[in-house]
């Protein structure tokens, strides 16, 4: 068959049908010589039928490399006519081919798929006139590749030859198209492009581009090359200095420029005996090191650390007591307790100048005020002030740090701590202690006894460090939400200060003094254009804030402040807007919370508990339904062990109680008892809802309903003993914001009661009960009169409920 370059342009008009083999990742061009593998079973078939007849065969890559199985519409539509030069059988069943391309090829039709494809095709054939725009661009094309053979060392000086003796235009551009480092897609657009002048400029586009990036990485290459000289160059000749001062018996070491600097800051750092014998240690051996060693990095950071920590560098602390009580009322209301504690230990710390080993930790529900009375401790002593959040906690290593093998180590959280404050003395909160977690990387809480015992944190020792460190002078202040969660021997060391939450009177004094200046700033607006009237805000504390702080009362003033200051931009607000206890619902919406009693009238079966719970006190109802059964006690509402066996101890007590409480004797067996508390989806334990659920049960029992106005708390015996609880002030705080007006609780917290009394409402009348009988007595709306009370016998309804 005839060359097709030679061709007539009627000659590009033939149409043959041959077999087609697919490409993955691989143009090949006409004029070019190329070896191929062939593995596929349909290209296989193709090879061997191709083999059989003329060798001739046609190439077209496939759109995505990674189809095991083109069809029509994955193949490109121009490929190349080749010829079989030679074929290879391989062990592995493969074969391989070395073609030669012919010419540019459509492929007009397919017109078989299986065993393997069929093509109907038509040449393309190549201008023999080259126009002057063609001969420009082919010297300029010849003069980039020139250019490109100097960048690539890759492609042999011959090869240049060879392209500069092509006289053809399309046959230059395939040809140098072959020899590039260019993308599949890139090889097939030169393919795909016939006019020969578009051809040309195209290639010259890209290699117009590969040139400037390999001329980038030639820049690179050098830059890294003379690096790579410049340090080997320099170790070579201070080891053979340090050669030459060995033979003359010197016996001063060849100096880095760096370490220079490094003796100036640590004789600048003052550091103790040891800690100065360690950097010099260190530092020799950042001097027998190359500079680009990465162990040398670690050195330098760990240096750096050194000579930056405030060994000796302190803050001269005030102690003057009068001082510290004026700014802990000018901060805080209330809170006399607490005050009265941190004056004390003012005092012993003025007479004797010492910090006496005390760690103060400060429990109470969020909102109380916790850490802004650390702040306060630190700007009444003069010292600078440092946080750290403990909350989430689970790596030992937050404490003390990494070791130093480790790539990206550092010290802990406290030394980081001490590190930005710059000195050694600072008031150092950690926050939120009662959250620390624990798994497989240790234990943060059994890491933070060291630092927290005055014995100890002497010499605390970082694992990044590995040098002891005097935290013996900071002033540690701990916070947490409730004192169970913190290990005992982590309370061992802590003195422990108790935040009850804020009364009503106490939050209106927050809020005025406080609260209403600070968000007024805030929000850009001024006293002559915003006052609250008294029952606005007390109808926020009631109606839009229960909680025992005051967060949620500040952020709904805000809310209020930030409508107003809208107003005021829009020139909508009054000369001086007045905020009333109707404007609320404009401002905050409906009411959140209902403020009065609990229930509405009295009901049978159930008693209203006072609890505690990590963000205050609570009132819950207690509810008790009684069925027709078989004697079944079923507790719901995701009541904890505890709190179980106090449900169980007082059903005991009421059946151990039955005649006087006008029951039959064997009463339990013929009815099914339903125990539950509400909010199903909150967790309750606890012993203190023992009386509440007795209370429940006898009025369930009995029919007599219990006083809506009546809240209580206390644990039951079995014989009806009520014993002490704690978060007395808290419950009864709860039952005020509730509207209870009579609170039962044992006669053992009495004392407790004594040193809480000043902070309770005087409208709420409390009731001290020994015995369960007193309870009742108090709790029920009728009189059990023994035999008189509603009995049950065989086949009889539950008493109906109150209505």
């Amino acid at each position: 068959m005839a060359d097709p370059v030679q061709k007539s342009k009627k000659e590009s008009e033939w149409k043959e049908e041959l077999p087609l083999i697919p490409l993955r990742n691989i143009v090949v061009f006409p004029q070019m010589i190329v070896p191929l593998f062939i593995g596929r079973s349909p290209s296989v078939k193709a090879l061997e039928e191709t083999m059989i007849k003329e060798k001739l065969l046609v190439f077209a890559s496939q759109k995505n490399e990674e189809d095991e199985e083109p069809e029509q519409k994955d193949i490109c539509r121009i490929g190349t006519l080749s010829e079989i030069v030679q074929m290879l059988a391989l062990p592995d069943g493969s074969t391989k081919i070395l073609v030669e391309g012919l010419c540019r090829v459509r492929i007009e039709a397919f017109t078989q798929d299986a065993p393997f494809f069929r093509v109907q095709i038509s040449r393309i054939a190549e201008p023999e006139e080259i126009s002057v725009e063609a001969e420009a661009l082919i010297r300029t094309i010849i003069r980039q590749f020139e250019e490109y053979v100097k960048l690539n060392k890759r492609i042999p000086a011959e090869t240049l030859m060879s392209i500069i003796n092509v006289d053809n235009p399309g046959r230059l551009a395939d040809l140098v198209a072959s020899y590039l480092s260019l993308k599949f897609e890139e090889k097939q657009t030169v393919l795909e492009t016939i006019k020969i002048e578009k051809r040309l400029k195209k290639l010259s586009e890209i290699m117009d581009k590969e040139i400037g990036v390999m001329q980038v990485e030639k820049n690179l290459q050098g830059k890294v090359r003379k690096q790579i000289e410049r340090v080997q160059k320099e170790y070579y000749l201070k080891e053979k200095l340090r050669a030459i001062q060995e033979e003359l018996g010197e016996e001063e070491d060849l100096e880095q420029p760096e370490l220079g600097e490094y003796k100036k800051k640590i004789e600048a750092a003052k550091l103790p005996a040891e800690i100065k014998e360690k950097a010099v240690k260190e530092m020799e051996r950042l001097n027998q090191m190359p500079p680009m060693v990465a162990e040398a990095a670690v050195i330098r950071t760990y240096l750096d650390w050194l000579v930056e920590l405030p060994w000796k560098k302190k803050t001269k602390s005030k102690l003057d007591i009068s001082e510290v009580e004026k700014i802990l009322n000018e901060d805080h209301y209330g809170l006399e307790k607490v005050k009265e504690r941190i004056l004390e230990y003012f005092a012993v710390l003025q007479l004797t100048g010492k910090m006496g080993g005390t760690i103060l930790c400060l429990v109470g529900p969020p909102g109380v005020g916790k850490t802004s009375v650390a702040r306060s401790i630190a700007r009444a002593m003069g010292r600078k002030f440092t946080r750290v959040a403990l909350g989430g906690v689970r790596d030992e290593a937050e404490i003390r740090g990494h070791r130093r093998t480790y790539v990206g180590s550092l010290p802990g959280r406290v030394i980081q701590s001490i590190h930005k404050v710059a000195v050694n003395n600072p008031v150092f909160l950690l926050d939120e202690v009662d959250k620390l977690g624990m798994d497989f990387r240790g234990d943060p809480a059994s890491a933070l006894l060291e630092v927290l015992d005055p014995e100890m944190n002497k010499e605390f020792s970082d694992h990044y460090l590995e040098v002891p460190f005097d935290l013996s002078d900071v002033f540690f202040i701990t916070t947490a939400n409730t004192r169970d969660p913190i290990p005992r021997p982590l309370q061992d060391r802590m003195e422990i200060i108790y935040m009850s939450g804020y009364t009503e009177e106490e939050k209106m004094g927050i809020a005025k003094g406080y609260l209403l200046p600070r968000e007024m700033e805030k929000h850009g607006l001024k006293k002559n254009q915003v006052e609250f009237e008294e029952q606005a805000l007390l109808t926020i504390i009631r109606e839009y804030s229960r909680e025992a702080g005051v967060r949620n009362m500040e952020r709904e003033i805000a809310t209020i402040l930030r409508k107003i200051a809208t107003k005021v931009v829009k020139d909508l607000a009054e000369k001086k807007t007045i905020v009333k206890k109707e404007d609320l619902a404009e401002y905050l919406g409906a009411p959140r919370y209902r403020f009065g009693l609990v229930e509405e009238k009295d009901q049978v079966g159930t008693a209203t508990g006072l609890v505690w719970t990590e963000v205050g006190g609570d009132t819950t109802p207690v509810e008790v339904t009684v069925m027709t059964g078989r004697g079944n006690l079923t507790l719901t509402g995701q009541m904890g062990d505890v709190m179980q066996e106090s449900a169980k101890a007082a059903m005991s007590y009421v059946r151990s109680r039955a005649k006087e409480l006008g029951l039959e004797e064997n009463f339990y067996r013929k009815l099914d008892i339903h125990v539950h508390v509400p909010e199903g989806a909150v967790p309750k334990d606890g012993p203190s809802a023992g009386i509440t659920i007795a209370a429940a049960l006898t009025s369930a029992l009995t029919g007599i309903p219990v006083r809506r106005d009546v809240a209580m708390t206390g644990e039951i015996t079995l014989r009806g003993k009520v014993l002490p609880i704690g978060g007395l002030k808290e419950k009864l705080l709860a039952a005020r914001r509730a509207g209870i007006k009579n609170a039962i609780i044992p006669k053992e917290n009495k004392k407790d009661l004594e040193e809480i009394k000043k902070e309770l409402p005087t409208d709420l009348e409390i009731n001290y009960v020994k015995e369960m009988d007193e309870v009742l007595k108090l709790a029920l709306a009728g009189e059990i009169k023994g035999k008189a009370a509603i009995k049950y016998t065989p086949g009889a309804e539950p008493p109906p409920m109150y209505a």
